[in-house]
């Protein structure tokens, strides 16, 4: 449509086409890695299961289709209208993970799933979204500008870390410091205090691994905390009491904090040959399947290690194993591009985002799903441990699946905005 014409003829103006407005609003970045990645991972799945007794790779599929229904209703939705319901929803959440310590289901030596009408439901997914929610509120209406704005970002993130932590879920609760430290820097919180954050844990890791490291450490944590911190004298007692007592109480966490299983997962991926017929056994089977599929794979649907189910699991957490061997070097690089491309283009929206509150969701939202593709890709490749961190979008899971699309739907709410306040 156009309105007003110059000296020359030309348009001074151009009213915005509805018609134009509604192809722009086709995020093909945000909806097309997704869909790529299930449709992919469906095929991937139906191969893990063709020995099986059973056959419900089409379940991905379905349960997608569901989350794109969501995600597509939730991208009409302003996320300012959520505002209200943030509280009920953490709350929720917060019950449903007290529930599972009740009445949840255990399965694999862990009680993390509630039976619904047959259907295990997962709260700790939906809990790390209700955090992030609730988390960009409070950021947005009270933002850390002194030491005590912490109490209250870290207060909401506590809750649900501790209720995961003793299901016990190691790996979603690293999700809960990760989304943590993400949304506070995002917000503005000094660099030095993210710092000062996460010392007690490289304390704990040098006191246990490499105990001499601490004497340069804890003073580089101290010099830190006399720069940037107020109240020069009782920072300074208080960081180096924290650092003392996360170095000595290490041991006692090691011995009582951990189950077995994860004691070991945690030490055998260092050297996983130590025990290759138990806690070894996944990332050495995992490794051998990627390596095997070389440079182009043996085809969807065509690998013989996934086809005789030489790794455990490997629907769900080490599906990346079986896209290494019947994908290759080349289907692997595509998956981690795509994930690259997804998390740039949630760049662009968090920077373009028209709220602080909008911009720390989608902030939230990157860190959730990058952190899981980051530690998941590395535990199936023997860089890192064993965590039962899913692969987002790719591994078999109702509840996982479900979340990320609608956390897709959220961003897509946010970005659809951006582009309205750009037309008008």
């Amino acid at each position: 449509m156009v309105s007003g014409v110059g000296l020359s003829g030309q348009p001074l103006f151009r009213r915005p086409d509805k018609r134009r407005g509604r192809g722009r609003e086709r995020d093909w970045i945000l909806w097309g890695v997704p869909l790529a990645m299930v449709a992919v991972a469906g095929l991937l799945i139906a191969s893990t299961q063709r020995q099986a007794d059973y056959a419900d790779w089409y379940h991905h599929w379905i349960t997608a289709g569901v989350g794109v229904g969501i995600a597509l209703l939730l991208a009409r939705l302003s996320l300012l209208r959520l505002r209200p319901l943030l509280i009920p929803i953490y709350g929720l959440t917060v019950i449903s993970l007290v529930a599972v310590r009740m009445i949840g289901t255990t399965a694999l030596g862990a009680q993390r799933w509630i039976s619904i009408g047959g259907v295990h439901v997962q709260p700790s997914e939906f809990a790390k979204l209700a955090a992030i929610l609730l988390l960009a509120a409070v950021l947005d209406r009270h933002p850390v500008e002194r030491p005590v704005d912490l109490l209250r970002p870290v207060g909401v993130i506590s809750l649900p870390w501790v209720l995961v932590f003793i299901q016990p879920d190691l790996g979603t609760s690293l999700v809960f410091g990760a989304l943590l430290l993400t949304m506070l820097y995002w917000s503005g919180m000094p660099f030095e205090w993210l710092v000062l954050l996460l010392s007690p844990l490289i304390t704990a890791l040098l006191a246990g691994l490499f105990p001499w490291g601490l004497a340069a450490w804890i003073p580089f944590t101290l010099g830190i905390t006399y720069r940037s911190l107020p109240w020069k004298k009782v920072a300074l007692a208080l960081v180096l009491a924290v650092q003392s007592a996360a170095a000595l109480v290490t041991p006692w966490l090691w011995a009582n904090g951990l189950q077995d299983y994860q004691r070991d997962r945690l030490v055998l991926f260092l050297d996983p040959t130590k025990d290759p017929l138990g806690g070894g056994y996944h990332l050495l089977q995992s490794t051998v399947g990627i390596g095997s599929g070389g440079l182009f794979g043996t085809g969807l649907l065509q690998g013989q290690l996934t086809k005789l189910r030489f790794i455990p699991e490997q629907h769900t957490d080490f599906i990346f194993s079986a896209l290494g061997e019947e994908l290759g070097l080349v289907g692997t690089i595509l998956v981690v591009v795509g994930f690259a491309l997804l998390m740039g283009r949630m760049l662009q929206v968090a920077g373009k985002a028209r709220t602080d509150f909008e911009s720390l969701v989608v902030i939230g939202v990157a860190t959730m799903l990058m952190f899981q593709v980051v530690v998941n890709i590395f535990m199936t490749i023997g860089l890192g441990p064993v965590t039962g961190i899913p692969l987002p979008f790719m591994s078999y899971g109702r509840s996982a699946m479900v979340v990320n699309f609608i956390a897709l739907g959220l961003c897509l709410s946010v970005a659809r905005r951006a582009r309205r306040a750009l037309i008008r």
